[in-house]
């Protein structure tokens, strides 16, 4: 596809650059082949710039292992890999995680129990699913509330930036029973800035699973859910994090930086946009991190904030938006 090339080239200058320096306590070196790689998370909490930045100048964010890139530059690269990886997605996520994946998401939507009311008749519910182009968190909601709940008084909207995911999600609604396709719909949309049709307050429910960490301005992404939801209203994100059992977490690192693309290779015949995929887990914010965004969205979390999932390899995180 066209967007490769532009994607293998940035790739091959990230791995010819040396690493700018970054401003998080998570820094870390991982040992790869041929070399290795000092990896480390950067963002920034609301209202700050990047360093070294005057104020008002253009934030600037990373693509992988690659720094310094300006938030458009990334969001342009971050298309061109999920159109090339579009139509190998989900075969690609059942061999990567050996599965996993698909049970993860399960107790992602149980947990939410989409569709369940203590009202008759049940409370209608309004949910947007951002970066959920393929359907798979979408569908689960739906036959939860239909099915499980029988509450057919939901709709989902599903919301992605990149056309080519969206479209595999289109084609495969075309199985959904028709009660189900008819509260479903799609926008193609920038998490960081939802168009005006999104109402303030207007929504129950914000999910997003294995997208966040691809934004180009994490905090800016979590403000607009926050504007988005109602008050009571939740925020849900489930998203690749950080391994917490040393040993676990050296053989997840040898295999996500060498199976992982190589698979991408075999399989999909994109090895690039594969190692871009492992490095944007490895530069996403620790689990204690990330709650610390959300918290500073305003979202109120409960415990710890966070569910691990398989040692941590992934974590649900969840937020309330404060009743006013």
């Amino acid at each position: 596809m066209a967007a490769r090339p532009v994607l293998r080239a940035a790739v091959r200058t990230a791995r010819n650059q040396p690493l700018a320096s970054t401003y998080s306590s998570n820094s870390r070196c991982i040992a790869t082949k041929p070399r290795n790689f000092c990896t480390s998370t950067q963002f920034l909490r609301p209202g700050t710039t990047s360093p070294g930045s005057n104020n008002g100048s253009p934030r600037t964010t990373h693509f992988g292992f690659q720094d310094g890139l300006s938030e458009s530059e990334k969001t342009d690269r971050v298309a061109g890999v999920f159109h090339s990886v579009a139509d190998s997605y989900d075969r690609m996520n059942d061999l990567m995680s050996f599965g996993w994946h698909r049970i993860w998401k399960d107790h992602f939507v149980s947990s939410l129990n989409p569709g369940y009311s203590s009202s008759i008749p049940p409370a209608p519910q309004r949910v947007l699913d951002v970066a959920g182009g393929t359907g798979d968190i979408a569908f689960r909601m739906l036959h939860q509330s239909h099915v499980v709940n029988a509450n057919p008084n939901i709709h989902i909207t599903i919301s992605d930036i990149n056309p080519s995911m969206l479209a595999v999600g289109k084609q495969r609604s075309l199985s959904l029973p028709a009660a189900q396709q008819a509260t479903l719909s799609f926008l193609e949309a920038d998490a960081t800035q939802l168009p005006s049709t999104i109402l303030p307050n207007s929504l129950d429910l914000y999910t997003v699973a294995f997208g966040i960490r691809n934004f180009a301005n994490i905090p800016a992404a979590l403000a607009e859910a926050y504007r988005v939801l109602k008050p009571g209203g939740v925020f849900a994100c489930l998203e690749f994090s950080k391994v917490r059992n040393p040993v676990f977490d050296a053989i997840y690192k040898r295999w996500s930086f060498s199976a992982i693309p190589l698979i991408g290779q075999l399989v999909a015949g994109d090895r690039d946009s594969y190692q871009y995929l492992v490095e944007s887990i490895e530069r996403f914010p620790s689990q204690d991190e990330f709650r610390g965004l959300i918290e500073d969205a305003g979202f109120v979390v409960g415990g710890d904030g966070f569910e691990d999932l398989t040692n941590g390899i992934a974590a649900i995180h969840k937020g309330m938006k404060p009743l006013q």
